[in-house]
């Protein structure tokens, strides 16, 4: 039996692989290649020593993913596929609603047809939108401000709505919060096709010298520094929540709603320094103004990972930016 990985050769999903793969898993991945590279299959094999059947395809098209099912025995899907650009979102809604949601309909439909029960769905944080309180519960109000962060939402309803038009089926939703770092060889990483939108990966480009210098949005927030406060988590300590959310859904069925981070809080200039520090004085910095739609802080209540999933971030944000940093000279 295999567990589908849906856009696994891209950021989170190919730590995911590499986890599965070293736990003795069967994986197939399926990538249209719209935001990964497929070099990055060959590292994945190169990691762990193991092979694994990879099909690019456009999971959009029913006929291609219902083919995919067809021909293969799977158990289950860990569900990353999706465009997940913020500002992209807000400039081009439909494409974001058609293709994240259509994905996702399609893998439903093709579960149900070919009785695969199980999935572990890849949505976020950014759906509670601004708290009040923190840190974040799993329980508090869901608010989404943005297409991108809608879509995730909106999944999240489909999946209950299926769940409770046929109870055989399980889902964990995992909210997680802010991906960072690389596998400890630099071989796999965040390598957006284009400018990178996201802090880690800004910082070491301009570390590296491709981008010029870091503009941070806003130091006036009622914060220990006056920069955002973020809730930074290893990717590979979010590749282990996958496994243990895969292994939760065969012990106790349903859905499960959990979010995955650290329980800490870093400053975006925390972040700066704390790279500047284990990496040398590489990145140049000035602020500017806010941005539109930013919150102050955010970081997770953990509770609910550490008791349920047996779940517990080991990565600090210095090993976050040293692994960050080797992947990024490695790439260039």
């Amino acid at each position: 039996m295999s567990i589908l990985l849906t856009g696994g050769l891209g950021y989170i999903g190919s730590h995911t692989a590499v986890e599965l793969l070293n736990r003795g898993e069967d994986v197939i991945i399926v990538d249209d290649l719209s935001n990964s590279k497929i070099i990055v299959k060959n590292k994945i094999m190169q990691i762990t020593g193991k092979k694994f059947k990879f099909i690019k395809a456009d999971l959009k098209n029913l006929k291609k993913t219902e083919k995919i099912f067809k021909n293969n025995n799977i158990s289950a899907v860990v569900h990353f596929a999706g465009y997940k650009i913020v500002g992209e979102s807000l400039n081009h809604p439909i494409k974001y609603y058609e293709n994240n949601i259509l994905i996702t309909l399609n893998l439903l439909k093709c579960m149900e047809k070919y009785n695969v029960y199980n999935m572990v769905f890849s949505s976020s944080a950014s759906i509670y939108g601004d708290q009040n309180e923190m840190p974040v519960k799993e329980t508090f109000s869901t608010h989404a401000n943005n297409p991108y962060s809608r879509t995730k939402l909106y999944i999240e309803e489909i999946l209950k709505d299926f769940y409770n038009s046929n109870n055989k089926f399980n889902f964990a939703i995992l909210r997680y919060f802010n991906p960072v770092g690389a596998h400890e060889s630099g071989l796999i990483g965040e390598d957006p096709n284009d400018t990178p939108t996201n802090l880690m990966p800004y910082i070491t480009k301009v570390a590296t010298g491709e981008l010029k210098e870091l503009s941070i949005f806003g130091n006036d927030y009622s914060t220990k520094d006056g920069t955002g406060v973020r809730d930074f988590i290893h990717v590979c300590d979010l590749a282990i929540g996958h496994a243990l959310a895969l292994n939760k859904l065969k012990e106790k069925p349903g859905v499960f709603i959990c979010n995955l981070g650290t329980g800490k809080g870093y400053t975006v200039l925390e972040t700066v320094t704390t790279f500047n520090k284990v990496n040398g004085n590489l990145v140049k910095y000035k602020f500017v103004e806010r941005r539109s739609g930013d919150i102050a802080i955010s970081y997770a209540d953990t509770t609910k990972a550490e008791k349920e999933l047996k779940f517990k971030a080991k990565y600090n944000l210095e090993e976050m930016c040293k692994t960050s940093y080797k992947f990024e000279k490695n790439n260039k």
